[in-house]
């Protein structure tokens, strides 16, 4: 340790750190790759305005740059498997029956080396910038006890712009694997939830943003899939009315265009948008729906559904036609602010049952917030975009020990459910927040540092010199 750093913690691990990584140690063949595993998930948790290996061995005592640099790139440990077996594991804690989500954040980068570093869109700027993507698949529940939300990360993959997948150059020098295909962000997507089924997370409905709603693959991946799915989409979504595709299935085939010429090609139903299906509903239809209370109070607003398939392709079209589709039929889900309050329309769709109502469809529209909540917490608390590596398996060693550490802090939250004493029985403890979680651990890692100060009279390495009477 840099004795010309602040330290951060003792030397020995923090107890519920320690009891909560045995089960995953044995993944960690050497044992220093096992203390540097610790040692780097604890620097995570510090609460250094940069958390990576350089700043990490200046500011925690047991451990130095290259051990943990080694950790990053060559010590003999699989990424994959330490996400499988914390999943696992957080499986056994949680209940069934909850929702995947499934989104991408940006890492900023200044420099070009980094390995996935482009101009792209990035959600942090609004705009595009230098950065890497990673796309992530979130699992969320809500607990029958507390009622409050339980969410935790199950996996992640980079995304690789056109600009590196073919340049073997940029890839050998980043370690990037030759059996790394080129994928779209909506393919990673599709991969990431075969993952979960594998590890059979026990999720009932997935959840996207209008970024994979909007992608006919990610769609017809989901529908092969057997899956149901609620997505955002954009205005231009296209959508078919049920009535009208039936007609056109029912439809004799065309006659020919004379005696002898070749049979009239059969063409799909209208295509509409689904902005111009949700400005045809009266407003008679709309409902203002409360999905959950906020740090603000009651969050609703109005909403409307109605019964569509998605598509894709006009009418003008043929059936024949590469670029014509017609999907499952589902809800079309529409939504706008509160009378008098400003704001833009919203439009959803979803392959849910018809026997579905409205009210049980809005919960799951709105739904997707844990998995922004989890990228802004990862990131505050735990180093998410901190890694300064430029290697693919650097990256994504660095992620899994990211997520284990955000799982810890999970898993500490659930431990510590608050029962106010003398409140009425029919009030359900509430569950700390994760920063306030990880402020204890915080005060934790003071307070054992402290001891060890006092323990080895280490207090007189960093106390300042006192300066005597002029």
């Amino acid at each position: 340790m840099n004795i010309k750093a602040v330290p951060k913690a003792a030397p020995t691990p923090l107890p519920e750190l320690e009891t909560y990584l045995e089960p995953f140690i044995k993944l960690f063949r050497r044992s220093w790759s096992r203390q540097s595993c610790e040692r780097y998930i604890t620097g995570l948790l510090t609460d250094l305005p940069h958390k990576n290996c350089e700043t990490i061995a200046a500011a925690l005592a047991g451990t130095s740059t290259e051990r943990l640099q080694h950790l990053l790139t060559d010590a003999d440990w699989d990424a994959l498997a330490l996400h499988q077996l914390r999943v696992e594991h957080l499986l056994s804690l949680s209940p069934k029956g909850g929702l995947l989500a499934l989104d991408d954040t940006s890492l900023l980068k200044q420099g070009r080396e980094s390995v996935g570093v482009a101009r792209q869109y990035s959600g942090v700027k609004g705009k595009p910038a230098n950065c890497q993507a990673v796309v992530t698949a979130e699992y969320i529940v809500e607990e029958p006890k507390t009622k409050s939300i339980l969410h935790w990360p199950v996996c992640a993959q980079l995304y690789l712009p056109e600009s590196w997948t073919a340049d073997t150059k940029r890839r050998k020098r980043t370690h990037v694997p030759g059996d790394v295909p080129a994928q779209t962000k909506h393919e990673i997507a599709l991969q990431l939830i075969d993952q979960a089924l594998q590890w059979q997370v026990p999720f009932n409905v997935i959840m996207a943003d209008a970024g994979y709603g909007r992608n006919a693959g990610f769609l017809k991946g989901l529908e092969e899939r057997q899956l149901q799915y609620v997505c955002g989409v954009e205005c231009t979504f296209g959508v078919r009315r049920p009535e009208e595709v039936a007609l056109a299935q029912q439809a004799p085939p065309p006659m020919r265009t004379g005696k002898n010429g070749r049979p009239r090609k059969a063409h799909p139903a209208p295509l509409y948008a689904v902005q111009e299906i949700i400005a045809t509903l009266p407003d008679e239809q709309w409902q203002t729906i409360t999905w959950r209370e906020g740090s603000r109070g009651p969050m609703c607003k109005q909403f409307v559904a109605v019964r569509m398939h998605w598509a894709m392709g006009t009418a003008a079209r043929t059936l024949e036609d590469r670029r014509v589709y017609t999907g499952d039929e589902g809800w079309l889900i529409g939504e706008r602010p509160l009378p008098g309050q400003e704001g833009e329309y919203k439009y959803y769709f979803s392959n849910l049952p018809a026997t579905m109502r409205l009210e049980q469809l809005v919960p799951l529209v709105r739904g997707r917030w844990p998995i922004e909540q989890f990228y802004e917490e990862a990131k505050q608390e735990c180093g998410l975009d901190d890694y300064q590596g430029r290697r693919w398996d650097g990256l994504h060693r660095h992620l899994a020990l990211v997520m284990l550490a955000y799982s810890f802090l999970v898993y500490e939250r659930m431990q510590t459910a608050q029962d106010p004493a003398g409140s009425p029985d029919s009030c359900p403890p509430k569950r700390s927040s994760l920063p306030s979680i990880h402020r204890n651990i915080l005060l934790q890692l003071l307070q054992d540092l402290v001891l060890w100060w006092i323990a080895t009279d280490h207090v007189k390495t960093f106390r300042s010199p006192r300066v005597g009477p002029g």
